[in-house]
């Protein structure tokens, strides 16, 4: 997705952002404060911060008064989301989640608030999609050659997909007593990769909140929120990139304004293999073990909650038209659009119902 007041263009590109998602926070943060306005007495200027953050890109548009230091805002936005890559970062090995993907069947790990909220809306998304979403499905990633390690230019065995198979299985976490999480069965490990960033836009934009800042856009690897409007008074304006291979990542199929909402798009058109003519993309079905051919090449969704609307959209890549829609006409306050692939490489559109009638 586009924000298309930035010069930035991201689109989420991995399946499951599983296996390369999430690394420790670093680097140089960018601040720009851009020109004030002035009403009465008060001040405004718009704030912008952006830098790296899990394994991506993060962009942020504030409102802000003039009395508020810019260099503050950035550094408290920095703390936040250093403290989300310590807790669900794959790739730091004293993180909160590699210590529970080292620990033992049965062995009750703590885990912070935030690793909890983010188990909490996985289960949500698991059980509402029948496991199409599953963030335990990180050997079969690699299994179809899209994690780490060497990759092999071969389809795998039957019984290759049903050893990784056995290793997946979400429903075997649970959560023990107030603060930990344990899992019912040797090998099991989790990665959030496909939510977590979602949940970093909505830990970011509480932050906003709490430091009375009622206009903002935040977005973290493509997924977006926005609330309240931007420094001109003009609502934030978001794009859908083209899924198509090969497309520029500022081709818009569609731009939306968004006001209290979040924006979450899945595709599988920048990450995909062809071995001796054979074409599959990382979208892999949890239950089954194989990817994906239901054509579904790129799914948004609208939703109150961007950590939500993050693994929704991944799960409904893995759902198809059909049974993706009908889940979400059934959700409030949540609408989708998916782009369907023809065979001859047109794009077909279906969206819920009130996909059109949440466009602000």
């Amino acid at each position: 997705m586009n924000t298309t007041n930035t010069r930035h263009t991201s689109t989420k590109t991995s399946r499951n952002k599983v296996l390369g998602a999430i690394v420790v926070a670093f680097g140089v943060f960018a601040l720009v404060v851009a020109a004030g306005v002035t009403t009465g007495f008060n001040t405004k200027q718009e704030v912008v911060l952006s830098g790296r953050t899990m394994g991506t890109t993060y962009h942020i548009k504030a409102v802000v008064s003039g009395k508020m230091s810019a260099d503050a805002l950035s550094l408290a936005v920095t703390r936040r989301l250093e403290a989300l890559n310590r807790s669900m970062s794959v790739y730091d090995p004293d993180s909160e989640i590699s210590r529970f993907n080292r620990a033992g069947k049965g062995v009750a790990v703590p885990v912070s608030e935030d690793l909890l909220t983010v188990f909490s809306v996985g289960t949500r998304v698991h059980s509402l999609t029948e496991g199409a979403w599953d963030a335990t499905v990180g050997p079969l990633v690699t299994l179809w050659g899209f994690g780490p390690g060497k990759i092999e230019d071969r389809f795998p065995r039957e019984d290759e997909v049903a050893r990784a198979l056995a290793r997946v299985g979400f429903t075997a976490v649970s959560r023990k007593g107030d603060g930990a999480l344990a899992k019912d069965r040797d090998g099991l490990f989790l990665d959030f990769g496909s939510i977590a960033k979602g949940y970093g836009v909505d830990a970011v934009a509480a932050l906003l909140r709490e430091k009375k800042i009622s206009h903002f856009l935040v977005e973290i690897g493509g997924e977006v929120y926005c609330e309240g409007h931007r420094l001109d008074g003009k609502p934030w304006r978001v794009g859908i990139n083209t899924p198509r291979r090969g497309a520029m990542v500022g081709d818009l199929f569609q731009v939306r304004t968004l006001q209290g909402q979040a924006l979450a798009t899945s595709g599988d058109y920048r990450n995909y293999r062809n071995v001796g003519g054979r074409i599959w993309t990382h979208v892999i079905d949890p239950r089954t073990g194989y990817p994906v051919e239901n054509g579904v090449t790129s799914a948004s969704v609208l939703a109150d909650s961007t950590v939500f609307a993050d693994g929704l959209a991944t799960a409904l890549m893995v759902m198809g038209p059909a049974k993706g829609i009908a889940l979400v006409d059934r959700l409030d306050g949540v609408e989708c659009l998916l782009i369907v692939r023809k065979p001859d490489g047109t794009l077909e559109v279906s969206a819920s119902k009130g996909w059109v009638e949440r466009s602000r």
